[in-house]
């Protein structure tokens, strides 16, 4: 133990180590031949994924065994949830007891019976017979309680509260505004467990066919030393500078993001070394860790794996892996910009000391960081242009390509072989040497070509993320049982046997790591299967809308509101794949469906990156957040002000949902090349004038109407179209009857905007809904109408409407109006596009009042002699 300054204690790197196995991959860790059995099954698990993920997948697997991956997937998960977690804190970690065979077999069982039975299953129409209901009840139950070992009580309480509302939700004690009719036992249970609509749905489908390849691909780029080459290169880069050790812990934390799924995992793999250096230079233990925790559960929301959810978002919005990562990016990017903006106000706030005695200027750091971010990222897209013209040029190309990466691998593997290896430093030693960038880049510059290969492949082969992540997965493969035996060629040493039985030992250990960190995941995306069936069963998500509606009184802001802290609520205590699951099943619908009431045409994508960075922030925000727990303990700091020290710091990541929600350029979303550079632009420098402003500190400590014009100078870059629609409208409104001649002098690409009113279809009540109709190719006035699918005749000067037919366009949004009604639906106003200035005019006043702050500031704290 380590007493620091405050009293408190943190904990000891075991102590630590069993806390991020504890919550990851399993406290439980038997010797032995039960130990080594475990640890095949792992790896058997790791490799059967490796191979379902393959291009041989087809001819080497039955079909059966693909077409039943998901069973089979979740077979292992359970059992070895049961094998690895013990039940209480008082169990044995040391030998497994027998309740817990007997529960892991049949788990493992039950999770196989539609493999095992599939004919009978197909024989019965996919229903579930009196047999298969009671097959299926203990089936949820032990999943249920493999969720409580690996996630905790959460996930479990959960998904059984919606279990409950499915057979009891007809029940008198069940308020009214969400009853409904209830359902049988054998009901639900075929819809949970025999059909795909619950527990082998959508969620472990992804989890099966994307997510264990990221996750192993994470486990061994961390074992081949990754995590911590990418650690020194952040510290060498920025740890001389005035709060250094923390700017590097936001850096070190969004590569190793890349690495690892989890934040938990993240704060202890990076804070235990950041965190005292951190506080060696003045941050307080809360403080440490909240820069920790608010850079760690950043890696969650920064891709190309966004904690597991992009390639759900993928199933779920309809939308390219691509398009997802495209949209996420810049809000990700810029959060992290403000991040390390929100550590540099802090140290020169306080005047904090630097660690080293190198002196080397920020302008030179960040220039330098730019420039191989920019190489980078060239270099991915670089690439394609030989790799096209050998294989154009080349029948053999596959075996070429092949050749060449191999190759490259050797030759910098030769030059990182010309130093010495990387061994981790110790934070607490009394004096702290950083690493110089020059001296360490070259021994670990071959960590970067599995992920060049994987990059390559998502986005610009454009395969599947399952097989882009397969070949950067092979690659690790030679990288873990080739580095150390060439190395020591290269080196001249004689150990080849020994180098090469560690790089074995290294990739057994990889793949048995990979496996055990997608215990908790696998789980959870199956108990959350639970959750959605129960949305799909019983219509919640109507309900949901209602509540919200009706708490809200209608106000849009508010019920963002109200989503953003249901959201918050749904994902304590739970891991980011699953609460991501769980806030978009019931809050995505509600957003899109009452922003149409309200005039705001939100795309699906927008909303669903509005619940998923909501209920990441439940890992931050007390009294649950995991990661502040964690950061606590290895701060010794108090984990309740730890949270809420992280939940400020993480304000820029509860405001930007907001923002892109109003402001889609922020997605990049219908955005060009030119435009999308100035979206960029105009994004970072608003960002770091709303830290700014937040933080009370800019050149010098703001007054209050400083931070006040700050703020109101970023809202205004971010939403430059808020001011310019107050000074010309965006659209002018007409008379419905004259919709057919706007159509007919709309010109293709515009967009017209109809507000449909009638009665909603449960309720009887009146509503409003906004249509956008996107003119698209030429035509007359009527063709275009016919094209939308809208079915309208006007009389007594309204034009009342009728059920478009099934399949047309708006089919789906109308649904849920009663068209039979005595009280007509109408088409009660339309919009047409109306000449509008662009709205970066609105960016001149703003950069003018940002100016006038900035010649304030500078003035007094030249007098004041503020240090930059």
């Amino acid at each position: 133990m380590t007493d620091n300054p405050q009293g408190s204690k943190a904990l000891s790197e075991e102590e630590l180590q069993d806390l991020v196995s504890s919550s990851d991959a399993g406290a439980r860790n038997p010797v032995g031949p039960v130990g080594t059995m475990l640890a095949i099954i792992a790896v058997v698990w790791s490799l059967f994924q490796v191979l379902l993920a393959s291009p041989i997948a087809n001819y080497v697997l039955p079909g059966d065994v693909i077409n039943n991956s998901r069973q089979i997937h979740l077979g292992f998960a359970i059992f070895l949830a049961f094998m690895a977690y013990p039940a209480l804190k008082s169990s044995p970690r040391h030998y497994i007891p027998i309740q817990d065979w007997i529960m892991g077999l049949l788990g493992t069982v039950i999770a196989l019976y539609g493999y095992i039975f599939y004919q009978k299953i197909v024989n019965n129409g996919g229903l579930a017979d009196d047999f298969d209901k009671w097959v299926a009840l203990v089936g949820l139950v032990l999943l249920f309680e493999g969720a409580r070992r690996a996630l905790g009580p959460a996930m479990a309480i959960i998904a059984t509260i919606f279990l409950l509302y499915v057979f009891f939700g007809s029940s008198e004690w069940v308020p009214e505004v969400i009853r409904w009719k209830g359902a049988s036992l054998k009901k639900a249970m075929s819809h949970m467990w025999i059909t795909s609509e619950g527990v082998f749905g959508i969620a472990l489908g992804v989890s099966t066919k994307f997510v264990f390849l990221f996750v192993l691909f994470g486990a061994l780029l961390e074992k081949a030393g990754a995590g911590n080459y990418f650690i020194k290169m952040a510290f060498g880069a920025l740890g001389h500078l005035r709060g250094g050790p923390a700017k590097a812990a936001v850096v070190g934390s969004a590569a190793t993001g890349l690495i690892s799924g989890s934040s938990i995992a993240n704060v202890v793999t990076t804070g235990t070394f950041t965190i005292p250096l951190m506080r060696r230079v003045g941050f307080s233990n809360e403080k440490a860790g909240a820069v920790e925790v608010a850079s760690s559960v950043n890696g969650q929301i920064m891709p190309p794996v966004m904690g597991a959810a992009a390639f759900l978002m993928v199933e779920y919005v309809g939308i390219s892996y691509v398009e997802v990562i495209t949209h996420a990016f810049l809000p990700a990017a810029i959060s992290y910009i403000a991040l390390v903006y929100i550590v540099h106000l802090e140290a020169v706030k306080n005047n904090m000391p630097t660690l080293g005695d190198r002196v080397v200027s920020m302008g030179k750091t960040i220039g330098g960081m730019a420039a191989f971010f920019v190489g980078f990222a060239a270099l991915c897209y670089g690439v394609q242009y030989p790799v096209r013209w050998i294989t154009s040029a080349l029948p053999s190309s596959g075996l070429v390509l092949s050749g060449l990466i191999v190759l490259t691998y050797i030759l910098l593997l030769w030059l990182a072989a010309q130093g010495p290896d990387l061994e981790p430093d110790d934070p607490n030693a009394e004096e702290v040497k950083l690493p110089v960038v020059a001296e360490i880049y070259k021994s670990g510059l071959y960590f970067l070509l599995p992920i060049i290969v994987l990059v390559y492949f998502l986005m610009i082969e454009q395969k599947s993320p399952g097989l882009s992540a397969f070949w950067a997965t092979l690659l690790l493969f030679v990288i873990l049982l080739t580095q150390k035996p060439l190395k020591s060629i290269f080196r001249g040493e004689s150990e080849m046997a020994a180098s090469f039985q560690s790089g074995v030992l290294d990739l057994w250990q990889g793949l048995q790591d990979g496996a055990r960190n997608m215990i908790g995941i696998a789980l959870a995306t199956a108990t959350a299967g639970v959750i959605v069936g129960t949305v799909t069963l019983t219509g919640v998500g109507q309900v949901m809308a209602d509540l919200v509606e009706f708490l809200s009184g209608g106000n849009l802001i508010m019920m963002l509101v109200m989503v953003g802290i249901l959201s918050l609520i749904l994902g304590m205590g739970l891991p980011t794949t699953a609460n991501y699951i769980v806030v978009s099943s019931l809050m995505a619908g509600v957003v899109v469906e009452l922003g149409a009431q309200s005039g705001l045409i939100v795309p699906l994508i927008a909303v669903h990156l509005f619940v998923f960075y909501f209920g990441i922030m439940a890992d931050v925000t007390p009294p649950v957040g995991l990661a502040s727990f964690a950061a606590a303990a290895v701060s010794g700091g108090d984990a309740i002000k730890t949270g809420f020290t992280a939940f400020f710091y993480s304000l820029r990541t509860v405001a930007l949902p907001f923002v892109f929600i109003f402001n889609t350029d922020l997605l990049l979303i219908d955005v060009g090349w030119t435009q999308g550079i100035i979206v960029a632009i105009s994004a970072t420098i608003a960002i770091l004038v709303f830290t700014a402003g937040t933080m009370g500190y800019f050149l010098t400590r703001n007054r209050i109407y400083e931070s006040l014009a700050l703020i109101l100078v970023a809202f205004a870059l971010f939403r430059p179209d808020f001011f310019m629609d107050k000074l010309q409208p965006p659209f002018s409104v007409i008379e419905p009857s004259k919709l057919e001649q706007a159509l007919e002098t709309a010109s293709p690409g515009d967009e017209l905007r109809v507000i449909v009113s009638g009665p909603d279809f449960d309720t009887g009540e009146p509503k409003d809904t906004t249509l956008v109709l996107l003119v698209d190719g030429e035509g007359t006035g009527a063709e275009r109408l016919d094209s939308f699918g809208l079915l309208l005749l006007e009389e007594d000067g309204v034009v009342k409407m009728d059920e478009p037919a099934f399949g047309s366009p708006f089919a789906d949004t109308l649904q849920n109006y009663d068209f039979y009604a005595d009280t007509p639906v109408t088409m009660s106003s339309v919009q047409a596009p109306s000449d509008q200035l662009p709205k970066e005019i609105i960016f001149i006043p703003a950069l003018a009042l940002l100016g006038l702050i900035v010649l304030l500031q500078r003035g007094r704290a030249s007098k004041e002699g503020v240090p930059a």
